[in-house]
Protein backbone atom coordinates (compact mmCIF):
# COMPACT_ATOMS: atom_id res chain seq x y z
CA UNK A 1 0.00 0.00 0.00
CA UNK A 2 1.29 3.58 -0.65
CA UNK A 3 1.61 5.38 2.16
CA UNK A 4 -0.40 8.35 2.94
CA UNK A 5 0.15 11.35 4.02
CA UNK A 6 -1.64 11.44 7.56
CA UNK A 7 -2.75 14.78 7.35
CA UNK A 8 -5.07 14.62 3.98
CA UNK A 9 -8.62 12.96 3.77
CA UNK A 10 -7.95 10.04 1.77
CA UNK A 11 -10.20 6.36 1.87
CA UNK A 12 -7.49 5.26 4.57
CA UNK A 13 -7.67 8.54 7.38
CA UNK A 14 -10.33 7.41 9.19
CA UNK A 15 -9.63 3.62 10.35
CA UNK A 16 -13.08 3.47 12.21
CA UNK A 17 -14.66 3.99 9.00
CA UNK A 18 -13.69 1.74 6.04
CA UNK A 19 -14.31 2.48 2.16
CA UNK A 20 -17.14 0.29 0.67
CA UNK A 21 -16.57 -2.16 -1.09
CA UNK A 22 -17.84 -1.31 -4.66
CA UNK A 23 -16.43 -4.90 -6.77
CA UNK A 24 -18.31 -6.57 -3.91
CA UNK A 25 -21.63 -4.52 -3.67
CA UNK A 26 -21.85 -5.07 -7.56
CA UNK A 27 -21.54 -8.86 -7.34
CA UNK A 28 -23.98 -9.34 -4.29
CA UNK A 29 -26.54 -6.90 -6.80
CA UNK A 30 -25.88 -6.50 -10.38
CA UNK A 31 -27.16 -9.64 -11.87
CA UNK A 32 -29.86 -11.38 -14.38
CA UNK A 33 -32.60 -9.81 -13.96
CA UNK A 34 -31.98 -7.51 -11.29
CA UNK A 35 -33.06 -4.17 -11.26
CA UNK A 36 -29.83 -2.76 -10.45
CA UNK A 37 -27.55 -2.25 -13.73
CA UNK A 38 -24.33 -1.01 -12.32
CA UNK A 39 -23.11 0.32 -9.40
CA UNK A 40 -20.46 3.14 -8.98
CA UNK A 41 -18.80 4.48 -5.98
CA UNK A 42 -16.50 7.74 -6.17
CA UNK A 43 -14.66 9.28 -3.12
CA UNK A 44 -16.58 12.76 -3.12
CA UNK A 45 -18.83 14.38 -4.86
CA UNK A 46 -20.90 17.63 -5.05
CA UNK A 47 -24.64 15.36 -4.73
CA UNK A 48 -25.33 12.12 -6.47
CA UNK A 49 -28.94 13.35 -7.18
CA UNK A 50 -27.48 16.10 -9.71
CA UNK A 51 -24.43 13.76 -11.04
CA UNK A 52 -27.02 10.60 -11.53
CA UNK A 53 -29.66 13.22 -13.36
CA UNK A 54 -27.38 14.85 -15.49
CA UNK A 55 -25.86 11.19 -16.79
CA UNK A 56 -29.32 10.25 -17.83
CA UNK A 57 -30.42 13.55 -19.33
CA UNK A 58 -27.39 12.73 -21.67
CA UNK A 59 -28.34 9.13 -21.99
CA UNK A 60 -25.40 7.76 -20.26
CA UNK A 61 -27.53 5.67 -17.36
CA UNK A 62 -29.68 2.86 -18.05
CA UNK A 63 -32.91 2.12 -15.15
CA UNK A 64 -31.18 0.46 -11.85
CA UNK A 65 -27.97 2.75 -12.19
CA UNK A 66 -26.68 3.60 -8.61
CA UNK A 67 -24.32 6.23 -7.84
CA UNK A 68 -22.41 5.98 -4.35
CA UNK A 69 -20.34 9.02 -2.83
CA UNK A 70 -18.15 8.38 0.11
CA UNK A 71 -18.66 11.91 0.88
CA UNK A 72 -20.95 14.57 -0.39
CA UNK A 73 -20.13 18.44 -0.48
CA UNK A 74 -23.41 19.70 -1.55
CA UNK A 75 -26.05 17.07 -0.62
CA UNK A 76 -29.14 18.11 -0.82
CA UNK A 77 -32.38 17.62 1.21
CA UNK A 78 -36.09 19.24 0.15
CA UNK A 79 -36.20 22.71 -0.58
CA UNK A 80 -32.79 22.29 -1.12
CA UNK A 81 -31.59 22.13 2.00
CA UNK A 82 -28.04 21.18 2.60
CA UNK A 83 -27.03 18.13 3.88
CA UNK A 84 -23.68 17.20 5.22
CA UNK A 85 -21.71 14.64 7.14
CA UNK A 86 -18.08 13.26 7.43
CA UNK A 87 -16.32 11.43 4.74
CA UNK A 88 -17.40 7.79 4.98
CA UNK A 89 -19.65 8.49 8.46
CA UNK A 90 -23.05 7.51 6.15
CA UNK A 91 -24.37 6.03 3.16
CA UNK A 92 -24.82 8.86 0.52
CA UNK A 93 -26.66 7.25 -2.63
CA UNK A 94 -29.00 7.67 -5.81
CA UNK A 95 -30.87 5.35 -8.00
CA UNK A 96 -32.35 6.47 -11.26
CA UNK A 97 -36.01 4.54 -11.66
CA UNK A 98 -38.15 4.50 -14.97
CA UNK A 99 -41.21 3.38 -14.07
CA UNK A 100 -42.61 3.02 -17.78
CA UNK A 101 -45.50 1.14 -17.06
CA UNK A 102 -47.11 3.25 -14.04
CA UNK A 103 -48.70 6.17 -15.00
CA UNK A 104 -46.99 9.31 -14.12
CA UNK A 105 -49.92 10.46 -11.30
CA UNK A 106 -48.78 7.76 -8.80
CA UNK A 107 -45.06 8.38 -9.04
CA UNK A 108 -45.54 10.64 -6.30
CA UNK A 109 -45.39 7.61 -4.05
CA UNK A 110 -41.56 6.92 -5.01
CA UNK A 111 -40.21 8.71 -2.59
CA UNK A 112 -42.27 7.27 0.31
CA UNK A 113 -41.82 3.62 -1.23
CA UNK A 114 -38.25 4.41 -0.75
CA UNK A 115 -38.74 5.67 2.64
CA UNK A 116 -40.43 1.94 3.24
CA UNK A 117 -37.68 0.38 1.97
CA UNK A 118 -34.91 1.80 3.75
CA UNK A 119 -36.75 1.64 7.11
CA UNK A 120 -37.46 -2.49 6.44
CA UNK A 121 -33.86 -2.85 4.76
CA UNK A 122 -32.19 -1.08 8.25
CA UNK A 123 -34.41 -2.77 10.60
CA UNK A 124 -33.57 -6.22 9.39
CA UNK A 125 -29.67 -5.30 9.08
CA UNK A 126 -28.69 -2.71 11.29
CA UNK A 127 -31.15 -3.77 14.27
CA UNK A 128 -32.84 -0.87 14.80
CA UNK A 129 -36.28 0.41 15.11
CA UNK A 130 -37.00 3.00 12.80
CA UNK A 131 -40.03 5.25 12.13
CA UNK A 132 -40.92 7.38 8.82
CA UNK A 133 -42.05 10.85 9.41
CA UNK A 134 -44.02 12.23 6.00
CA UNK A 135 -42.74 12.85 3.85
CA UNK A 136 -39.34 11.64 3.50
CA UNK A 137 -37.43 11.87 7.01
CA UNK A 138 -36.60 8.76 8.30
CA UNK A 139 -36.09 8.66 12.75
CA UNK A 140 -34.56 6.59 15.03
CA UNK A 141 -34.63 7.12 19.12
CA UNK A 142 -31.88 8.56 20.19
CA UNK A 143 -31.92 8.78 24.47
CA UNK A 144 -35.76 8.28 24.30
CA UNK A 145 -36.20 11.35 21.65
CA UNK A 146 -36.79 10.75 18.03
CA UNK A 147 -33.78 12.09 15.95
CA UNK A 148 -33.84 12.52 12.06
CA UNK A 149 -31.19 10.27 10.75
CA UNK A 150 -31.60 9.77 7.13
CA UNK A 151 -33.78 11.71 4.32
CA UNK A 152 -35.06 11.18 1.11
CA UNK A 153 -34.73 13.28 -2.30
CA UNK A 154 -36.75 12.57 -5.54
CA UNK A 155 -36.05 14.16 -8.91
CA UNK A 156 -37.20 13.86 -12.26
CA UNK A 157 -34.72 12.93 -14.78
CA UNK A 158 -35.95 13.93 -17.91
CA UNK A 159 -39.94 12.73 -19.11
CA UNK A 160 -39.36 9.24 -18.22
CA UNK A 161 -37.22 8.83 -15.20
CA UNK A 162 -36.84 9.52 -11.50
CA UNK A 163 -33.55 10.02 -9.02
CA UNK A 164 -34.22 8.92 -5.58
CA UNK A 165 -31.46 10.41 -3.76
CA UNK A 166 -31.07 8.73 0.44
CA UNK A 167 -28.87 10.19 2.81
CA UNK A 168 -28.48 8.00 5.90
CA UNK A 169 -26.21 8.85 9.17
CA UNK A 170 -24.64 5.29 10.09
CA UNK A 171 -21.68 6.21 12.56
CA UNK A 172 -22.12 9.64 13.14
CA UNK A 173 -20.98 10.73 16.56
CA UNK A 174 -22.67 13.30 19.09
CA UNK A 175 -20.10 15.91 18.62
CA UNK A 176 -20.29 15.99 14.08
CA UNK A 177 -24.16 16.41 14.40
CA UNK A 178 -25.25 19.33 12.09
CA UNK A 179 -27.65 20.35 14.08
CA UNK A 180 -28.92 18.86 17.98
CA UNK A 181 -32.03 16.75 16.08
CA UNK A 182 -29.68 15.05 13.98
CA UNK A 183 -29.11 11.35 15.13
CA UNK A 184 -27.43 8.30 13.54
CA UNK A 185 -28.02 4.55 13.84
CA UNK A 186 -24.38 4.62 15.98
CA UNK A 187 -26.39 7.05 18.17
CA UNK A 188 -29.79 4.86 18.41
CA UNK A 189 -27.65 2.21 19.46
CA UNK A 190 -27.49 -0.09 16.30
CA UNK A 191 -25.43 -3.04 16.92
CA UNK A 192 -24.76 -3.46 12.72
CA UNK A 193 -23.28 -0.22 11.63
CA UNK A 194 -21.27 -1.73 8.90
CA UNK A 195 -22.06 -0.13 5.95
CA UNK A 196 -21.64 -2.90 2.98
CA UNK A 197 -24.07 -5.08 4.50
CA UNK A 198 -26.42 -1.99 5.38
CA UNK A 199 -26.93 -0.71 1.83
CA UNK A 200 -26.80 -4.07 0.45
CA UNK A 201 -30.06 -4.86 2.34
CA UNK A 202 -31.65 -1.21 1.52
CA UNK A 203 -31.07 -1.54 -1.90
CA UNK A 204 -32.39 -5.10 -1.91
CA UNK A 205 -35.16 -4.19 0.19
CA UNK A 206 -35.51 -1.03 -2.45
CA UNK A 207 -35.69 -3.77 -5.33
CA UNK A 208 -38.47 -5.55 -3.88
CA UNK A 209 -40.87 -3.09 -2.72
CA UNK A 210 -40.51 -1.35 -6.62
CA UNK A 211 -40.69 -4.49 -8.35
CA UNK A 212 -44.32 -4.69 -5.81
CA UNK A 213 -45.38 -1.69 -6.85
CA UNK A 214 -44.63 -1.40 -10.17
CA UNK A 215 -46.40 -4.66 -10.70
CA UNK A 216 -49.61 -3.64 -9.39
CA UNK A 217 -49.33 -0.57 -12.12
CA UNK A 218 -48.11 1.75 -9.18
CA UNK A 219 -51.48 1.22 -6.93
CA UNK A 220 -50.33 1.74 -3.04
CA UNK A 221 -53.12 -0.13 -2.00
CA UNK A 222 -52.94 -3.54 -4.41
CA UNK A 223 -49.09 -3.27 -3.34
CA UNK A 224 -49.60 -2.94 0.31
CA UNK A 225 -47.81 0.05 -0.14
CA UNK A 226 -49.85 2.28 1.46
CA UNK A 227 -50.79 -0.01 4.50
CA UNK A 228 -47.24 -0.53 5.21
CA UNK A 229 -46.44 2.91 5.00
CA UNK A 230 -49.09 4.05 7.18
CA UNK A 231 -48.03 1.62 10.09
CA UNK A 232 -44.54 2.90 10.40
CA UNK A 233 -45.63 6.62 9.74
CA UNK A 234 -44.72 8.24 13.07
CA UNK A 235 -46.37 11.77 12.08
CA UNK A 236 -49.96 10.06 11.74
CA UNK A 237 -51.75 10.41 15.17
CA UNK A 238 -50.14 13.60 15.97
CA UNK A 239 -51.46 17.36 15.84
CA UNK A 240 -48.84 18.86 13.16
CA UNK A 241 -48.84 22.54 11.51
CA UNK A 242 -48.27 22.20 8.12
CA UNK A 243 -46.80 25.66 6.98
CA UNK A 244 -47.49 26.10 3.18
CA UNK A 245 -45.86 28.69 0.53
CA UNK A 246 -47.12 32.41 0.96
CA UNK A 247 -47.30 31.96 4.97
CA UNK A 248 -50.84 29.60 5.09
CA UNK A 249 -50.55 26.84 7.62
CA UNK A 250 -53.00 24.14 8.35
CA UNK A 251 -53.24 22.80 12.04
CA UNK A 252 -55.18 19.94 12.64
CA UNK A 253 -53.94 15.77 13.79
CA UNK A 254 -52.87 13.78 10.59
CA UNK A 255 -55.31 11.39 10.50
CA UNK A 256 -54.14 9.42 7.01
CA UNK A 257 -52.47 9.28 3.91
CA UNK A 258 -55.22 9.71 1.03
CA UNK A 259 -54.64 7.14 -2.18
CA UNK A 260 -51.88 10.02 -3.95
CA UNK A 261 -49.89 9.85 -0.88
CA UNK A 262 -51.17 12.89 0.98
CA UNK A 263 -51.50 13.78 4.40
CA UNK A 264 -54.46 14.19 5.73
CA UNK A 265 -55.06 17.12 8.50
CA UNK A 266 -58.40 16.84 10.79
CA UNK A 267 -58.75 20.62 11.82
CA UNK A 268 -60.76 21.96 14.56
CA UNK A 269 -63.63 23.26 12.53
CA UNK A 270 -63.81 19.64 10.88
CA UNK A 271 -62.55 19.89 8.06
CA UNK A 272 -60.48 17.30 6.28
CA UNK A 273 -57.55 18.88 4.13
CA UNK A 274 -55.09 16.85 2.03
CA UNK A 275 -51.49 18.17 2.16
CA UNK A 276 -49.04 17.29 -1.18
CA UNK A 277 -45.26 16.80 0.06
CA UNK A 278 -44.53 19.19 -3.12
CA UNK A 279 -46.60 22.04 -1.18
CA UNK A 280 -44.94 21.38 2.42
CA UNK A 281 -42.63 23.84 3.51
CA UNK A 282 -42.29 22.78 6.75
CA UNK A 283 -44.23 20.29 8.72
CA UNK A 284 -43.60 20.47 12.71
CA UNK A 285 -45.90 19.03 15.68
CA UNK A 286 -48.30 22.10 16.66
Amino acid sequence: MTPQNPSDDSRWSDLDRPPLNAVALRRGLVREGSLYSGIEVVQRTGSTNSDLAARAAAGEADEGAVLVAEEQTAGRGRLDRRWTAPPRSGLFFSVLLKPAEVPVARWGWLPLLTGVAVATGLSRAAGVDTALKWPNDLLVSVGGEERKAGGILAERAGDDGVVIGVGINVTLRADELPVPQAGSLALAGAPGTDRDPLLRAVLRSLEDWYGRWRAAGGDPSASRLQETYTAGCATLGRVVRAELPGDRSVVGEAVALDGDGRLIIATESGVQEPVGAGDIVHLRPA
